[in-house]
């Protein structure tokens, strides 16, 4: 492609409006910007990530309660779920909120000209809009996210299947759902649709669900799964097909065939990097096997005035550390002199599935990996009063620490409110809190579910 005088030329180029959008502020309003989006303005999270999902993980929680009154002595019924008033809901709010960004960025941003997109590169920076129009830059912020992986089973196109990207915004709620994957994004839609009466199938390729947590985490959090869900564990997908009104998965599992079928099917089988669909390489931009593009801790790329952040480099597809990592590469635009470097020390996951899942730091098994030193304490919710109140019999935090400094090495928690709870620990980590100190050097209110927090430390079996 010849470039010439008519190539519009920018200050900075940002791709993707998820958290790659904040950056630009009133700190460039006298630079000239080229915002590229490729499909609904917001990204992910905003759209049909993290937002979305826990409105409908509330309204989960919601209609899962009448189920657990009994134990408590609250004889309680559930009537129905209104599918189409819960979604509605729920997108009658996000919806105008994408819609709003997208016209203030286009109609009250004078200096900023957004094209709407896929956008690929076609030379060192050097970008086809997708539009029809190609420009160039002084400056580009790669935040163009990731995508849900599709796997490579045959018939599963022509059998019809849903992702995280759609699923939300089904006509009408299914009897029945067959769920592929172990991970958070399968784990959280299967309690989402169980508590609102849909039978569901969780279909795992491994031995166990959410196998990145702690051992003792996944190991409890599959067998209560299996409780409530028709799980198939060891199970790999080797063929899809459409049958009268349902969709039909041949599975190859260790005792043989087996089969399962539903109305609906979900892949959610994790996500990948969109580095391919800008066709980074083209601008001199290098990626890991995995597709995440290459940044140092100041998120650069190996080209220089290239940034990338979010899932489309880093390995925690996680909003807050996009959010964080957006915040360093505006730094670092604006005083390249002075530059920052980005924190993933300590970064906190949560899964928002019944139970809840929270996890910071080093599991144990990966302590071990590393040779850390290290010792390890579990509190039971069922041993602290708040507890007691939940009739909570499954739930507990683990803790591991340094048996000689004290300092918190990881931290999880599976129970009511985990996200929540795991905060104090995310805050002693960060800056350098002993175990001693955190449990002694304050009061815990009694009887809150924090005691589950301060009972596991002042149990660590510390020097």
């Amino acid at each position: 492609m010849r470039l010439d005088d008519t190539v519009r030329h920018f200050d900075i180029v940002i791709i993707g409006t998820g958290s790659g959008n904040s950056i630009v502020d009133e700190q460039f309003a006298d630079w000239n910007v080229a915002i590229v989006e490729k499909g609904v303005f917001g990204g992910t999270c905003l759209n049909m990530g993290c937002i979305p999902t826990k409105m409908f993980v509330h309204t989960a929680d919601v209609a899962a309660t009448p189920a657990a009154g009994a134990r408590l002595g609250v004889d309680a019924q559930l009537y129905g779920v209104r599918w189409p008033d819960v979604r509605d809901r729920i997108f009658g709010r996000i919806d105008p909120i994408s819609a709003g960004g997208r016209r203030w960025r286009i109609e009250d941003n004078a200096n900023v000209t957004v094209y709407e997109g896929l956008a690929r590169f076609v030379g060192p920076k050097t970008l086809d809009t997708g539009t029809g129009e190609t420009i160039t830059a002084d400056r580009f912020v790669l935040a163009a996210g990731s995508r849900p992986i599709i796997p490579d089973v045959p018939g599963l196109t022509d059998a019809g299947f849903h992702t995280s990207d759609d699923v939300m915004r089904l006509d009408r709620l299914p009897a029945s759902m067959v769920i592929l994957g172990s991970g958070f994004v399968a784990s959280e839609f299967a309690h989402v649709f169980s508590s609102f009466g849909v039978d569901v199938t969780l279909v795992a390729r491994f031995g166990a669900l959410l196998r990145a947590e702690d051992d003792d985490i996944s190991a409890r959090f599959t067998e209560l799964a299996g409780n409530r869900w028709d799980v198939r564990l060891n199970s790999k997908v080797i063929r899809a097909e459409r049958t009268a009104g349902a969709v039909r998965l041949h599975l190859e599992t260790p005792t043989g065939a087996d089969v399962v079928e539903a109305e609906d099917l979900l892949v959610a089988v994790g996500r990948t990097p969109n580095s391919d669909l800008l066709d980074v390489g083209a601008t001199g931009v290098t990626t890991h096997a995995d597709g995440r593009v290459v940044v140092d801790t100041r998120q650069r790329t190996v080209i220089d005035d290239i940034w990338a952040l979010g899932d489309l480099s880093s390995a925690h597809q996680l909003k807050h550390v996009a959010n964080h990592e957006a915040r360093v590469v505006r730094h670092n635009v604006l005083h390249p002199d002075e530059p920052v470097e980005s924190d993933h020390r300590f970064v906190p996951h949560a899964v928002f599935s019944s139970p809840q899942v929270a996890s910071v730091g080093l599991t144990e098994r990966q302590a071990r990996a590393r040779g850390t030193r290290y010792v390890t304490a579990t509190q039971d919710y069922a041993d602290i009063a708040y507890g007691w109140a939940m009739e909570d019999t499954t739930g507990f935090a683990k803790l591991i620490a340094d048996p000689g400094t004290g300092q918190l090495l990881g931290a999880h928690i599976i129970g009511p409110q985990a996200p929540t709870l795991i905060q104090p620990v995310i805050q002693a980590m960060s800056f350098g809190l002993d175990a001693r100190s955190m449990a002694r050097g304050q009061y815990w209110i009694h009887p809150a579910m924090p005691e589950l927090v301060e009972n596991a430390l002042l149990t660590l079996p510390l020097d």
